[in-house]
């Protein structure tokens, strides 16, 4: 059996579930297709010479507008490769609706080939070629970082974007990912890591589920495999070691992993990976050269958080994780998706897994376009009318002699109005629920339903055919 490459392995996720679903074959076809694929080459003059860059903006859908997606550096960077992920961006924002079509930009670089100016100069430039196609726009297509991207760049494109549209107010929903000083949000950097930790939270609220992935329990002690100690790893692997007890028994990257079976200190990791650019060396840990055998090793919970088709048709078969949550985009191939399930393992998909990146994003937009911090207006006001109750509270005990004491804990909790961060993270965690509870309903009631990917894509299909119906197609 051959591989599939990206742009088939979605196609063929998207038949298996559009087989189940009484579309006209009109319809599925607009929801299938790509509407547009803009190919951008221009020139940099850069250490004394022109340098042409290859750039791309995949426009999926349109069924809702602005369209939304990441731009990634990589000099592995292709049409097809931008296309399935602008495919994916549009079942992921539906499935969490978020009220975007999909879109995904790349450009064919190494960013550690080039210093900081010239990056910078690169990145305007490429800013500059997509905005005066409409491909950045408020209104009409939003970037945000991938892979090889991050604050920095998306405040260079979005200073390239007003540059170029002087009267524009809304400006800086242009983009998302800012910095917090460019019209930023609280919590964006953390957000697909965060929103892989609310996944597995609202799974493991549902026994009934924890049990068909052959565990128990709660994430306590659970084994986790992460493989990318990237953003998104870095943060996943944080969370739910620091604060959901898990235990992070082996890390892969780029020169090999580390394994400890007793939990390693991920902060600790990530520092070291930040000095020594990959995890050799790092003490009380064993190293293993081949890194990529520790994805077959045993564990309660592997998550994949670097590029696709980690998980192929060479080694699935030996994948010993009974649940596998997919951090990256599209982690696992068509043909290892279907070997996985025929051993019964549970995989959380990446449309829902790794879609807090562009929830957040979307209350990011919001922000921009409400030009106001969320929580600015009524957090005191919430404060006030706390302390008016505790307040009362209190008097009541004093005038009646009831002894009531509050303890300081909760008089602290109860009386701390919620900041952007806050109301970010209670938003992303509402998102997480809500979108994972859509899955599931489908994944129980109907037979013909073998796993949450099949359920993910029913739903997100169906969501965007009732966008297009109410449009009159």
């Amino acid at each position: 059996m051959a591989e599939p490459g990206f742009r088939d392995s979605v196609d063929m996720m998207f038949n298996r579930a559009v087989a189940l679903m009484d579309l006209s074959p009109g319809l599925e076809e607009k929801i299938r297709v790509c509407n547009a694929t803009y190919t951008v080459r221009f020139g940099v003059r850069l250490r004394g010479q022109i340098h042409t860059f290859t750039g791309y903006r995949s426009v999926h859908s349109e069924h809702m507008e602005p369209v939304k997606g990441g731009i990634r550096y990589a000099s592995s960077v292709h049409q097809e490769e931008v296309e399935a992920l602008a495919a994916l961006m549009t079942y992921k924002c539906a499935l969490v609706e978020v009220p975007y079509g999909g879109s995904k930009g790349g450009l064919r670089i190494d960013p550690r080939d080039w210093d900081e100016h010239e990056l910078e100069q690169i990145t305007r430039r490429f800013a500059y070629e997509l905005a005066k196609r409409d491909l950045i726009s408020p209104s009409q297509n939003v970037p945000a970082p991938d892979m090889g991207t991050g604050e920095r760049e998306m405040a260079w494109i979005a200073d390239q974007y007003a540059r170029m549209n002087t009267t524009d107010i809304n400006s800086r929903a242009a983009v998302t990912g800012k910095p917090l000083n460019a019209g930023g949000i609280h919590g964006r950097v953390e957000a697909t890591g965060r929103g892989v930790q609310y996944a597995l939270r609202e799974f493991f609220r549902h026994p009934e589920d924890v049990a068909k992935a052959n565990l128990s329990g709660t994430l306590v002690g659970k084994r986790v495999i992460v493989q990318g100690l990237g953003n998104v790893g870095y943060h996943a692997a944080k969370f739910l070691s620091e604060e959901d007890g898990a235990r992070i028994t082996a890390i892969i990257e780029r020169d090999g992993a580390i394994v400890d079976e007793n939990g390693l200190d991920v902060e600790a990791v990530h520092q070291w990976i930040g000095k020594h650019g990959g995890v050799a060396g790092f003490a009380g840990a064993t190293h293993h050269e081949d890194g990529a055998r520790l994805l077959e090793a045993e564990c309660d919970i592997l998550i994949p958080a670097a590029l696709e088709s980690t998980i192929n048709l060479g080694n699935a078969d030996r994948i010993q994780a009974p649940l596998i949550i997919e951090a990256a985009n599209g982690p696992i191939t068509a043909g290892a998706d279907d070997i996985l399930r025929g051993k019964g393992t549970v995989i959380i998909p990446d449309m829902y897994a790794n879609a807090g990146g562009v929830t957040v994003s979307y209350f990011e937009w919001v922000k921009n376009l409400s030009h106001i911090r969320f929580g600015r207006m009524e957090r005191r006001a919430d404060e006030a009318r706390a302390q008016a109750i505790v307040d009362e509270l209190e008097r009541l005990s004093d005038d009646e002699g009831l002894g009531w004491n509050l303890s300081k804990d909760f008089k602290a909790r109860y009386l701390k109005g919620d900041d952007e961060l806050e109301l970010v993270r209670s938003g992303l965690d509402d998102t997480m629920r809500t979108a994972y509870q859509s899955m599931r309903e489908i994944w129980h009631s109907r037979d013909d339903v073998p796993d949450l990917r099949t359920a993910a894509y029913l739903v997100a299909i169906g969501r965007v055919a009732m966008s297009y119906r109410s449009k009159g197609l």
